[in-house]
């Protein structure tokens, strides 16, 4: 088999630079049969710094993606790389050109701002504390409180979910769903609609089970993750869910991510972890 060709991708920004990480990672995704060499430069904030780098990724005839906010080090990169025929994509100023355009405002620059700690930052923290804390069902009393309820059996990726969409600085609780365990008589007090139950495949839910009992150095053949029984543990969370009336997410076809959208567009609620 042909080597796979190599590409260096440098992510330069002079905050944390997760806005260029995220974009970096929806390119790299899409070619699955090229090696890729990840370079996070991060708190680049001195020219002396920044120059270091693209010395760096011009070496290695790198592709350049930067959210650099200070102005002589956003201008210096890209003369620097169309100077020098390195490719380079600035994620910000483009926009931040044209908003100005259009309402005359000229932009703070603030280094970070999207990370400043403001009310949305601790709306954030709180959401990720109140997941914690009604996580697995541990206080049915946070069904109450909580703008989303997640339903499913055990490996259905309940509490990742949870944290993810917290993230978003949304409140949600959890409930492990077992037949042999009674429902809080909280859940049938709430409104339906707030309630998202989720399943999966059978045979992914036993590989997960399998996998999650090898990591404690267990067998990995057992009651816990045999598919008969995973089967009925299914059917009777959907016989659940059928009479909540909850909306239904089989999430074997999608990511944490994808499963966190579709919940808040089911929801009409709005990811606003980037509001300032």
């Amino acid at each position: 088999m042909a080597n796979k060709p190599t590409i260096h991708l440098y992510v330069i920004s002079d905050s944390v630079g997760d806005t260029a990480v995220k974009v970096a990672h929806a390119n790299m995704a899409q070619f699955t049969t090229t090696n890729f060499v990840f370079h996070r430069k991060s708190f680049v904030r001195t020219l002396d710094g920044l120059k270091i780098q693209l010395a760096k990724a011009l070496a290695n005839n790198a592709l350049v993606v930067h959210t650099l906010v200070e102005k002589r080090l956003q201008k210096y990169t890209n003369k620097f790389c169309a100077n020098n025929g390195l490719f380079y994509q600035d994620l910000l100023m483009p926009v931040i050109t044209e908003i100005t355009k259009r309402t005359g405002i000229k932009p703070a620059r603030k280094l970070g701002a999207q990370h400043q700690l403001n009310k949305n930052y601790f709306k954030r923290i709180k959401a990720i504390e109140f997941a914690v804390k009604y996580d697995d069902g541990k206080d049915p009393s946070g069904f109450f409180k909580a703008e989303i309820v997640i339903l499913g059996i055990s490996r259905t990726s309940k509490t990742p979910l949870s944290l993810f969409l917290a993230n978003k600085n949304i409140k949600v609780a959890n409930l492990p769903v077992m037949p042999q365990i009674q429902i809080p008589d909280e859940l049938w007090k709430i409104d339906p609609k707030k309630i998202i139950g989720l399943t999966n495949n059978p045979k992914i839910i036993s590989n997960i089970r399998m996998e999650r009992m090898r990591s404690y150095g267990l067998e990995a053949d057992t009651e816990y993750s045999n598919i008969n029984n995973i089967k009925k543990e299914l059917k009777y969370a959907n016989y659940l869910y059928e009479k909540l009336g909850c909306k239904v997410i089989n999430t074997s076809r999608f990511s944490i991510e994808e499963t966190a959208t579709i919940i808040l567009d089911v929801l009409n609620l709005e990811d606003n972890s980037y509001n300032l």
